[in-house]
């Protein structure tokens, strides 16, 4: 599955390709920037930061709270114990998610850092080959019916598998430079019992999304038209 390593107050997950790999430093963007091996950053609530390390480039990602905790307490969590860690459930998720062969980065490791009773969590995953979001392709561009029906193919095969998805918005899902659609940031997720409540809350949310981007941007080229096609496709392939 993937190895744990726990070097006083850090505990290291990682995946067995990179188990002998990595270390401390890797959760450390200062660390790669002096390596001059920082190749891109994406700002949203917090920095994701893109590094080149040999043949591996990944994304560095710091955990930090939203909402109005967020303001008091930042990036800092209750720790009651590894396994019940934001981090741990993410990171194993990401596994699992992996062995059933759905398109999500791959989770290279993460690190759980504990001081008394709160603890603070960073996550390594690959990045995706030529990702551009929804968001960034409706900045530009309306989306083809072929790609409204990979989108839909691939969030009805998510959650036909039971994967619940804690924020799915449009800036979580991306196609690859050969097309292929992947979902990621799992923070949250989970593995459910398919069920129509939760799955249409999850549409709902997303649904949600492409409205808030469309009142945000003065370009975006979305229409309500695209969501009924959309959603009719997604409907076509769920199981019952």
């Amino acid at each position: 599955m993937f190895k744990t390593l726990t070097h006083g107050k850090h505990t290291i997950l990682s995946h067995p390709d990179y188990f002998n790999l990595v270390d401390i430093n890797w959760f450390d963007a200062t660390y790669w920037q002096k390596q001059n091996k920082i190749v891109g950053a994406k700002k949203g609530r917090a920095t994701a930061w893109f590094f080149k390390h040999d043949d591996l480039t990944a994304v560095l990602r710091h955990y930090w709270r939203g909402g109005l905790v967020g303001k008091v307490l930042s990036d800092q969590y209750l720790y009651l114990g590894l396994k019940n860690t934001r981090v741990y459930e993410e990171f194993s998720l990401m596994i699992e998610l992996i062995e059933l062969g759905l398109n999500v980065p791959k989770p290279i490791a993460a690190k759980v850092t504990t001081a008394g009773l709160i603890y603070r969590g960073d996550i390594i995953t690959e990045a995706i080959k030529g990702a551009k979001s929804l968001l960034d392709i409706l900045i530009e561009r309306p989306l083809t019916e072929g790609e409204l029906k990979r989108i839909a193919n691939t969030i009805a095969l998510f959650h036909n598998k039971g994967v619940y998805h804690a924020d799915l918005n449009i800036n979580n899902i991306l196609f690859n430079e050969e097309g292929d659609v992947y979902i990621i940031d799992f923070d949250r997720g989970e593995l459910k019992v398919p069920n129509p409540q939760w799955q249409q809350s999850n549409m709902a949310r997303l649904k949600r999304s492409f409205l808030k981007e469309q009142g945000r941007n003065s370009v975006f080229n979305w229409q309500s038209n695209d969501w009924k096609t959309l959603n009719a496709l997604y409907s076509q392939k769920l199981s019952a």
